[in-house]
């Protein structure tokens, strides 16, 4: 499928402006570059770039005024971002829609969690709605990234403060007691400073039964001149999230009462808080030469009852974390064709976590209340340092030809500590909690990377990349055991990503296509050896797609987009635990199976997205857009025996500008009130479907007013 015209990777193009300055945004059908800053920390032209990208600009983020991050994200071809509820969520990018920590999620190029402690809802973590800028990079990232940038990176950017004071209030009402307050202030403190805070209050009944959800989440952002060759920003960011549980249906249920959840009261909540406070200390040196140093530090606590596990192991666990850090950037402009980057990333994070059994109360089939049984389960330290040299260099060795290569070596360690006392019993009657003695883990590895450009023409490019990635076990895969034996010997999950593509920027046409093949190897499974529960690194898994994105202006008032994707995503190689039961089964079976060649389950075949907006000529007054969705159809298991035909959704958006100052908007979701299911699942060798219900048709509507 692929030739040898894979050459060395990175995309560090360093152009001499600070991430800061990208802030002109740029729409699809402009001559203006877009202008991309996750690569390199630098803002660098898209077209100098070996790697898939794309980016969502403040005016497009302000249009689509995203109630959950799917909202948004949806839009970007080869992204699929499901909604659980709240504003929980999974991701599909060149991978099925899973929990698995495949994804890197960034916040002004800082990651929001260390490495080892991944959490598939991350991206509500961070205040999207009211972000100045997105960017999502498909597939393996830069060597500025290291665990986790497997499947894609999300970048969110945070706005710039202003020159002069402004600001801007927003109140929305929606559906099923959605209640939004958005706020934004920025201005000059004086000839040095200028400063930008804002504010999202959001809750929901949500759709289904007890499904609340609140979220509360602020930030502060000060730019600093400090002098001509001096710059600092310090970013304080501040979230935390009220969650109820929400259950798959049977179904019969996701038929016919698709607003039924079996999780009531606390069944399933999850409670979180998340701080980060970072300065960017960006230093010339000289003419082409910067220093960039970034000190962090993070500090996150989590609460949750895993819903996941109420029907056979009921507990509460509480996390927490925080985070030591420094970020160090050398870039130099050595030549008018040679640009290099090195760095080191250094963190250091003391962690906790706690698990306590409790018992659960059910009327039928919901669950109402739960008792503690006042056992812990588990109760450890898990302190991890992590040391990460990294090194980029981009040649422009024509006028044609940009050749970018990069490296970087992570090194890990984990310090866990068992503090429960020996006597605990690791066995109840037939339930288990392994519990791994005190140790250091020790973890390293090496990311080359790849990449060519090559311009065909002015306005035409093609690009290629070879790029390695990797994930470490998270903290709880290894030192959570539950039955699991021989966890401490996990490695970290390798990946090689393959991707050629072609930008093309016409009159007022863009057109993005790449295909790619990413090969996963050493990934965890689980099998049985004799009657014990082992697991090791053999999974092998293919993931081969075609991704394009069309923004065309067809008028000067009438926009049409148009992104999809089709994948081919195969188990190469993979055990799983078979287990059947009566009636199914008999007499009852519980095997090691090797789903080698069968599809991936949960891997959408197809992605589509498109959307026609209308703004009259001469007036940015009014806005309209339509747009519709479709989710393919997708294997629910590994065993690909049973099948979700997938789904089509369609919005309608309408901005309508009372004012100067005052500002409508209005969006109708699932206008055609289709019911569908946002994730479809069976476990292996169950004939019990599990549906989670889409949102229903609900409507939203803002009142803003800006001064």
């Amino acid at each position: 499928m692929f030739s040898n015209v894979w050459g060395l990777v990175v995309s560090t193009a360093m152009a001499q402006v600070t991430a800061t300055e990208v802030e002109a945004e740029v729409t699809a059908a402009s001559s203006i570059e877009v202008m991309v800053v996750t690569s390199s920390r630098q803002a660098q032209a898209l077209v100098h770039l070996s790697e898939s990208v794309a980016v969502l600009s403040k005016e497009e983020i302000a249009n689509v005024s995203p109630g959950h991050p799917a909202d948004l994200l949806n839009r970007v071809s080869g992204v699929h971002v499901n909604d659980l509820g709240g504003e929980g969520h999974m991701t599909a990018i060149r991978q099925p829609i899973s929990t698995g920590g495949v994804y890197l999620f960034l916040e002004d190029g800082l990651p929001t969690r260390p490495t080892g402690f991944f959490n598939h809802n991350g991206l509500y973590e961070i205040d999207i709605p009211n972000s100045g800028r997105v960017e999502v990079t498909k597939g393996p990232g830069s060597a500025l990234y290291g665990s986790d940038a497997i499947g894609g990176i999300f970048n969110i950017l945070t706005a710039e403060p202003t020159e002069s004071f402004s600001s801007r209030l927003q109140a929305e009402l929606g559906s099923d007691g959605w209640q939004r307050g958005l706020a934004a202030f920025s201005g000059a403190l004086n000839e040095q400073h200028r400063a930008h805070w804002q504010l999202n209050r959001t809750q929901s009944d949500g759709f289904r039964e007890e499904a609340e959800y609140t979220r509360l989440s602020s930030s502060l952002r000060l730019d600093s001149d400090l002098s001509d060759s001096l710059q600092l920003k310090t970013l304080l960011s501040f979230g935390s999230i009220d969650q109820s549980g929400t259950s798959g249906l049977s179904f019969t249920d996701f038929n016919e009462s698709p607003h039924k959840n079996l999780f009531h009261g606390d069944m399933g909540a999850r409670d979180v808080q998340a701080l980060r406070l970072s300065s960017e200390f960006r230093y010339q040196l000289s003419n082409d030469t910067q220093l960039m140093l970034t000190p962090f530090y993070r500090n996150n606590r989590s609460d949750m009852m895993p819903s996941w596990m109420l029907t056979y192991d009921p507990v509460l666990q509480a996390t927490r974390f925080e985070s030591f850090g420094l970020l160090t950037q050398y870039s130099r402009l050595s030549s008018c064709a040679l640009n290099w980057t090195a760095g080191l990333d250094i963190d250091y994070t003391p962690a906790s976590f706690d698990e306590q059994q409790i018992t659960v109360l059910q009327d039928g089939d919901r669950f109402i209340d739960y008792e503690a049984t006042g056992r812990s389960n588990y109760d450890y330290r898990a302190n991890q340092t992590s040391i990460s040299p990294y090194a980029q260099l981009q040649w422009f060795a024509s006028e044609q030809l940009i050749v970018s290569l990069g490296a970087r070596y992570d090194w890990f360690e984990v310090d866990y500590t068992d503090r429960l006392d020996a006597s605990v019993p690791q066995q109840v009657e037939r339930s288990v909690w392994l519990r791994p003695e005190s140790q250091r883990i020790r973890y390293q590895q090496l990311s080359p990377k790849a990449g060519i450009v090559w311009k065909l023409a002015a306005n035409q490019q093609l690009y290629a990349n070879r790029r390695h990635a990797f994930r470490v076990p998270s903290v709880g895969q290894v030192f959570r055991s539950g039955s699991s034996e021989d966890t401490t010997g996990l490695k970290p999950v390798s990946a090689v990503n393959h991707e050629l593509g072609w930008r093309a920027q016409l009159d007022g046409l863009r057109l993005d296509v790449s295909v790619y093949d990413l090969q996963i190897k050493d990934d965890v499974v689980t099998y049985i050896d004799g009657h014990t529960r082992k697991v090791t690194n053999a999974g092998h898994t293919s993931h081969r797609g075609i991704e394009w994105m069309t923004q065309w202006q067809l008028t000067e008032a009438v926009r049409w987009n148009l992104s999809g994707t089709i994948t081919w995503q195969k188990y190469r190689d993979f055990q799983y635990l078979f287990s059947c039961f009566p009636p199914a089964c008999l007499p009852p079976v519980s095997e090691t199976r090797n789903f080698a060649g069968f599809d991936v389950g949960k891997a959408p075949r197809q992605l589509w997205q498109s959307s026609l907006s209308y703004q009259p000529t001469g007036t940015d007054a009014l806005w309209l857009e339509l747009e519709w969705q479709q989710v393919g159809r997708y294997f629910t298991d590994e065993t690909n025996t049973n099948t979700y035909t997938g789904h089509d959704l369609f919005h309608l958006r309408l901005r309508y500008e009372l004012s100067a100052q005052w500002q409508l908007a209005v969006r109708l979701m699932n206008l055609t009130d289709k019911n569908y299911s946002s994730y479809t699942s069976n476990q292996v060798g169950s004939t019990a479907i599990d549906y989670r219900p889409g949102m229903p048709r609900s409507v939203f509507a803002s009142l803003s007013w800006q001064f």
